[in-house]
């Protein structure tokens, strides 16, 4: 198992420029400079939410809606993977993992931290400082 040696690293990523940008600083500083032998094992994961969470309603007519929504997260991940694809390559990576994994982003990022065994987990920021970050945590 050659992937053993390295260690495991989870960037998570969503349509932002913020987390992009996470991944191509990720990128930059821990596999380019090793050229073809980097220390980790790349792993970005997307976290696409449920339609039903998405949407947040419930009654008449939201069934009706549900495929609707769903079609477009679709597309939001399509786009979400290309992207990363296209970076990873643009900055000569090639084994990174790329995975969409249905949930709530915290959730989601957690539990490929816990499968891959991950050292180093990467995330955007959304542009929000220490304070709004710490403060959302607490409502």
């Amino acid at each position: 198992m050659a992937m053993s040696a390295k260690q495991p690293m989870v960037v998570g990523i969503d349509e932002s420029e913020h987390s992009i940008y996470a991944l191509e600083w990720t990128l930059d500083h821990f596999f380019s400079p090793f050229a073809s032998n980097p220390p980790f094992q790349l792993f970005i994961v997307h976290a696409k939410p449920s339609a039903a969470s998405a949407v947040g309603l419930a009654g008449p007519g939201a069934a009706d809606v549900l495929p609707y929504v769903d079609a477009d997260l679709r597309k939001i991940a399509a786009r979400v993977v290309e992207k990363a694809k296209e970076l990873c390559l643009t900055k000569s990576v090639n084994d990174a993992v790329v995975e969409v994994v249905e949930g709530d982003a915290r959730n989601v990022l957690c539990d490929a931290v816990e499968k891959h065994h991950a050292s180093i987990l990467v995330v955007g920021s959304h542009g929000y400082g220490a304070i709004k970050s710490f403060a959302g945590d607490l409502t």
